[in-house]
């Protein structure tokens, strides 16, 4: 059974599903930032999915940072998969701005991320379902664990 890594659970907001991936926000009020987790068991690399869910999560990672560039106007779209931290299998899409703290280095280790207030929390969640919602799926409609090899 497919489960969120924890250290995602604490870090992040969960916003709905697409047809792989599991979306989710970060909790990090700096940055617009949407990562995809595909839900599936033991898959900690993109070579790990087989060929059609490879497909379908860039599918879904190009559908979300286009999304991400029209809205927010960055200067670029970090789009990145990392798994030293967290190993289960999630690709990372920020926003970054000239402006933002961490320009024009990476985000990870830059700093403590930065929580959102209550309500801008709520007003970013609402922003981003907006932004993607149209292409979100019912949990019961999704495929979750078609793949369940173990990989070492």
């Amino acid at each position: 059974m497919f489960c969120l890594d924890e250290r995602l659970q604490a870090d992040t907001v969960y916003l709905g599903r697409l047809p792989l991936s599991k979306v989710l926000l970060m909790k990090d009020s700096r940055y617009p930032w949407v990562i995809l987790v595909p839900a599936r068991t033991n898959v900690y690399e993109y070579y790990h999915l087989k060929k059609e869910d490879r497909l379908q999560l860039m599918e879904e990672s190009t559908f979300v940072a286009e999304k991400m560039a029209d809205h927010f106007a960055p200067d670029s779209v970090n789009v990145a998969e990392l798994g030293n931290v967290v190993a289960q299998l999630h690709v990372h899409h920020i926003a970054r701005f000239k402006a933002d703290p961490a320009w024009p280095g990476p985000v990870w280790g830059h700093s403590p991320a930065e929580p959102y207030s209550e309500q801008a929390l709520a007003e970013r969640i609402e922003e981003v379902t907006n932004l993607l919602g149209s292409h979100f799926i019912e949990e019961s409609e999704a495929d979750d664990d078609v793949q369940d090899t173990v990989y070492w």
